[in-house]
């Protein structure tokens, strides 16, 4: 196979051969080597260098059509491997769609706020929902319309043998897809369906790619059933997880108003006493002819008090609405706007600055009104879109600063006697400067810390 005139011209992917390489007698490509792209050429002539090109030139202008010939086989033969990498790139971009991103954490941040897929009234509806969904998933397995495949196939020349092997096959890939579904279902984390889905999408289509020979896949309607199980899982799960908030939430909220009854009928009783002994002083002192008008006005006074406490023992929408900031514990302009229905709100405040968090909470404000509810509600609504829980309505934080918050409490009920603006985070400031060195920039700088 001697070619003088020509050189030889390697597919991608074969090895590159010496210089001026001719084949020996016999020589076949090596089976590992990847077969050439269509319209491949793997010889072409010559090329000479400038100076051996000017010097043809001037001798014999005829090389010019050969070196014209040689720089055209090079660029059809460089549009062949620019269109065999363009494939093998398609190749891999589709093999990596096919991979499943599991980080719980990066799938719930892309999802963002869950939202339901069917909305339904409660987890009990839900559950009577994935029951019918089960019953239908069994149907279908049942009367075999769960996996498709071909009736025409045959084995050993026999369609009856065929037909044996496809059953075999299909039962395995259906157990197969159905186990990565069962799996999914059973590591489902509330509001990370997607995830799931993107593994049994994912296990469709290998099932699919496997079987392509007996045109064997998962029906659609099978597969559309599994992962409406998914969704209603997914659901259940949220709303199973909200209903036990709620329920958490209302036992606190009834604690919360036996306490305050309790304050309340304990603190009636002590005022009854105080009126009962003040009213037996004021009786003996006119039966005596004298008369004490600091008794009478303390006694008024406490007929008030009494007056007070009735009302809120009637009104359970009286109360405090508070303003409450924690420096340390959630950074700055982060503020809690809550309701409390207890005789000293600051008992209230004093709680929630307990042992869950590091610092005790800054109080900038304690309004009372007799429509407290209404009044929280509005606060609310208004840094609804700045709540730090965009997930949970029922939690009070929201990025915001106290003189905002001053602004809006403002408008709803005209004056405030004391509202306190900056907070003192006494024991944050005190606490920072001995934080370790990985705390980074989250302690105060110098010029932040109030003077001694």
């Amino acid at each position: 196979m001697n070619k003088p005139n020509l050189r030889f011209n390697p597919p991608p992917g074969w090895p590159k051969p010496p210089a001026d390489w001719q084949p020996p007698a016999g020589w076949e490509p090596h089976p590992s080597w990847p077969e050439p792209p269509e319209g491949w050429q793997l010889w072409l002539p010559q090329v000479a260098t400038l100076d051996e090109t000017e010097g043809l030139i001037d001798t014999d202008i005829q090389n010019t059509s050969s070196v014209i010939e040689a720089t055209s086989g090079e660029l059809e033969n460089l549009r062949l491997e620019n269109e065999e990498l363009k494939r093998l790139l398609a190749e891999q971009q589709s093999s990596f769609e096919e991979v499943v991103l599991l980080n719980d954490e990066q799938v719930l941040q892309s999802v963002g706020i869950y939202r339901y897929h069917h909305p339904l009234q409660n987890a009990v509806a839900f559950k009577e929902r994935l029951k019918d969904l089960e019953s239908q998933i069994s149907t279908l397995i049942k009367s075999d319309q769960a996996i498709e495949k071909s009736n025409m196939f045959t084995f050993d020349n026999s369609l009856a043998k065929g037909k044996k092997m496809t059953a075999d096959l299909g039962k395995l890939m259906l157990r197969a897809y159905n186990a990565e579904a069962d799996n999914s279902i059973r590591s489902l984390r509330a509001g990370a369906v997607s995830t799931a889905k993107k593994r049994l999408e994912a296990s469709k289509k290998s099932i699919a790619k496997l079987g392509s020979l007996m045109e064997m896949h998962i029906s659609e309607k099978f597969h559309s059933l599994r992962l409406e199980e998914i969704e209603i899982t997914s659901d259940w799960l949220m709303k199973k997880q909200e209903e036990k908030e709620e329920a958490k939430e209302e036992r606190a909220r009834l604690r919360e108003e036996r306490r305050v009854e309790k304050e309340l009928a304990l603190q009636r009783e002590k005022l009854d006493k105080e009126r009962a002994h003040i009213l037996n002083t004021i009786t003996s002192l006119k039966e005596s002819g004298t008369h004490d008008a600091d008794l009478e006005a303390r006694l008024e006074a406490i007929d008030q008090a009494i007056s007070e406490n009735d009302f809120r023992l009637a009104n359970i929408r009286a109360g405090y609405v508070y303003v409450i900031s924690n420096r340390g514990a959630f950074g700055e302009n982060v503020v809690k706007i809550g309701l409390t229905r207890r005789l000293e709100p600051l008992d209230r405040i004093n709680e929630l600055g307990g042992a869950s968090v590091p610092f005790r909470f800054d109080v900038h404000a304690l309004y009372f009104s007799e429509d407290a509810v209404s009044l929280e509600n509005e606060l609310h609504k208004y840094f609804a879109s700045r709540a730090v829980n965009m997930a949970n309505s029922r939690k009070e934080f929201f990025f915001a600063t106290a003189a905002e918050v001053k602004e809006v409490l403002m408008e709803k009920v005209g004056n405030l006697l004391e509202f306190t603006e900056k907070a003192d985070a006494t024991e944050y400031y005190q606490s920072a400067q001995y934080w370790p060195s990985f705390s980074g920039d989250i302690g105060p700088k110098a010029s932040e810390k109030p003077a001694e």
